[in-house]
């Protein structure tokens, strides 16, 4: 009876366990890098916001062709009046006037008249230097965010391709310690046995399950860093499903020595977008030197008028010119003028300074590349070494020649040189993708 459920025990435990494995299956999806950064450009809000920064750019861009354009108005109004300069002029401009409508008690004391009035105007400009240099100012303005969208998408491909690497990093990591635990639990029965064999104290057995544990905690820790660096990625691609992403990519160093031979340059998209923002300084401190010289504009209108609403008994047009110039304006202008020519030396200046901390930052980079590189050869060589002297070891152990604690020691530094030769990998590549966008 007891083998009968013990039995069936163990077939549900294993039923459950299954099903267990069946759903984390299920829950992870595959993905290659690249659907990653194809998804990032058509859904990232980093991505998007940018977009709608240089939307509003060209909008306020189109709104600067009113220094061309006419202004066209349209107005209707009607009016009753007894007030008897407006009762006079409303039957005057209605073409109603007779010799009775000049008779002084009339005029002094009018009945009520009513008057609607529809009305076109229109305002041309002609000349306005200052406004073709604020539309100038505005186009640079716009150039500069659209390159600055641009230079956006690159960063944001760079921050997604490291998050990538990161969901590469963590699975790797659980490989390391799920093989670190299997080689821990082997020693363990290893140890147990030569305890009930008498050949080994309790304290030592003990030291071995102390280090089975740790290494089980590091491996829930890992098997979190997966979740977390998933989530990570799915928020930057705009992925709302509940599936664990598995990089399809394996974790490998891309070593590419003709990277160290790429020199610095100034045709970044970045640079260009401040040099576009420094033209638009520019053009603004142009705009308000020109704020001296006279503008020419031209208007006209025509206007119909009748005592009764939605007539329009008799009408007439006006046109003229207008050349306006404004000389002083108690300080105002003068003060502007000193304003902009500062901001556009402060631009100049800024965009000096962002020259030189580029290149800086570039030829860190590759420095920190080169470093990378170093010490990507050094920790896979500590890898073998460590591998080689746990092997020795192992070997010592079973055969009653090696102590346990020797034996942890060996195995907690394989471990630590292999997740070591691990976060090495990715910070070569990270690096080496870094110096990339640098580049473009």
């Amino acid at each position: 009876m007891q083998k009968t459920m013990r039995g069936t025990h163990i077939i549900l435990l294993t039923f459950f366990l299954s099903s267990f494995l069946s759903i984390n299956a299920q829950q992870e999806t595959s993905i290659s890098l690249e659907e990653v950064l194809s998804k990032a450009v058509e859904n990232n809000y980093t991505i998007k916001i940018s977009e709608e920064d240089l939307n509003a750019a060209k909008a306020a861009y189109n709104q600067t062709k009113s220094v061309f354009l006419p202004n066209i108005n349209v107005s209707y109004s009607g009016i009753a009046t007894t007030n008897p300069l407006m009762a006079f002029g409303s039957k005057l401009n209605q073409g109603i006037l007779t010799a009775e409508d000049f008779n002084p008690d009339l005029l002094n004391d009018p009945e009520s008249t009513t008057n609607f009035a529809t009305k076109f105007e229109i305002e041309q400009p002609i000349f306005n230097m200052d406004g073709f240099q604020m539309r100038k100012a505005a186009r640079s303005k716009m150039n500069a965010i659209e390159l600055q969208s641009l230079r956006t998408k690159d960063y944001m491909t760079l921050e997604v391709t490291k998050a990538y690497m990161q969901l590469q990093l963590a699975y790797k990591a659980v490989d390391v310690l799920e093989n670190a635990k299997k080689a821990a639990l082997a020693n363990k029965k290893l140890a147990d046995n030569n305890f009930k064999q008498g050949y080994m104290q309790k304290a030592d057995v003990l030291l071995v399950e102390i280090h089975v544990t740790e290494v089980e905690n590091q491996l829930q820790t890992a098997k979190s860093n997966i979740i977390n660096a998933s989530d990570y990625v799915k928020h930057l691609i705009g992925d709302t499903n509940e599936a664990v992403l598995k990089p399809s990519n394996v974790l490998n160093a891309e070593l590419d020595l003709n990277i160290y031979n790429v020199a610095f340059t100034t045709n970044r998209t970045d640079i260009a977008a401040m040099e576009e923002s420094t033209n638009a300084y520019n053009h603004m401190y142009k705009a308000s030197k020109l704020g001296f010289v006279p503008s020419l504009n031209a208007f006209g209108s025509y206007e119909m008028y009748d005592k009764d609403i939605f007539k329009t008994n008799s009408g007439g047009y006006l046109v003229g010119a207008q050349l306006s110039w404004n000389i002083f304006e108690g300080y105002k202008r003068i003060g502007e003028t000193q304003k902009t020519k500062a901001e556009f030396n402060k631009a100049s200046l800024n965009l000096n300074e962002y020259k030189s901390k580029s290149e800086l930052e570039f030829n860190k980079a590759k420095r920190q590349l080169k470093d990378a590189e170093n010490t990507l050869n050094l920790t896979n060589l500590a890898v073998e070494q460590a591998k080689e002297a746990l092997r020795i070891r192992t070997n010592r152990f079973e055969e009653g020649l090696e102590k346990s604690s020797d034996l942890l020691i060996s195995e907690t530094q394989y471990l630590q040189k292999q997740l070591e030769y691990l976060q090495t990998v990715f910070n070569y590549n990270f690096t080496k993708s870094y110096v990339e966008f640098l580049t473009k």
